[in-house]
């Protein structure tokens, strides 16, 4: 008789233990995104950067691979030969070779 009351006493501790476990989790606010209201010249879209306009500085801080040196050799190369035709003319300048082309090409685009 005892078991069966403390059964009795427990259960419905136990029920509204497990009732609270198994509440749903509320779902995630959404995320907000803040677009600029004017874009950089130099910059297509949020990924896309001209490679006819773009400065030394911003070459080296947006793409993968190019460092200060490599960054001032493309600006050189395009004062020299006139706006580039093709992304591939990258390949032309010493130090650039298909793999980091490959690793920056959906980021770079011709006007």
């Amino acid at each position: 008789m005892r078991n069966t009351v403390l059964s009795y006493l427990l259960l419905p501790l136990l029920g509204l233990s497990l009732s609270v476990q198994a509440a749903p989790t509320p779902a995630p606010a959404p995320a907000i995104e803040i677009i600029a209201p004017h874009a950089s010249a130099t910059m297509r879209t949020a990924t896309q950067l001209d490679l006819n306009t773009a400065d030394a500085t911003t070459l080296q801080r947006e793409l993968n691979g190019i460092g200060k040196a490599k960054a001032e050799a493309i600006v050189a190369y395009r004062e020299a030969n006139g706006p580039f035709t093709a992304v591939d003319e990258l390949l032309e300048i010493k130090g650039i070779g298909k793999a980091l082309l490959e690793r920056n090409r959906d980021k770079l685009t011709l006007q």
